[in-house]
């Protein structure tokens, strides 16, 4: 009987000790996780917002060199391809066809 006590009383005891240790384990994790959520929240979402004002500006950048730069530029190619082909089309010049 005695001995059936004693590993009863030290499995209570290894039991506890466990359920101690997986409660500090958690409380940890909680922990960790806390301070994740306050890194994501402090460090990260500013680096997005900053992120997204440039992708802002890159895009406004963009239409405007397309609006302003590209588009005048392939206008200008295509009156002068235009002027060219006329030109061609008048005086008989040589044809920009291929030769079969």
């Amino acid at each position: 009987m005695t001995a059936l006590v004693t590993v009863r009383d030290i499995s209570i005891i290894i039991l506890a000790l466990s359920s101690i240790a997986v409660m500090v384990l958690l409380a940890v994790l909680v922990f960790q996780t806390i301070r994740l959520i306050r890194m994501l929240r402090e460090e990260i979402l500013p680096m997005l917002q900053a992120t997204q004002e440039t992708v802002g500006t890159v895009r406004g950048t963009a239409t405007f060199m397309g609006d302003h730069l590209v588009q005048p530029i392939v206008r200008a190619s295509s009156f002068a391809h235009g002027v060219k082909s006329a030109l061609r089309a008048l005086f008989g010049g040589p044809s920009s066809g291929r030769r079969n």
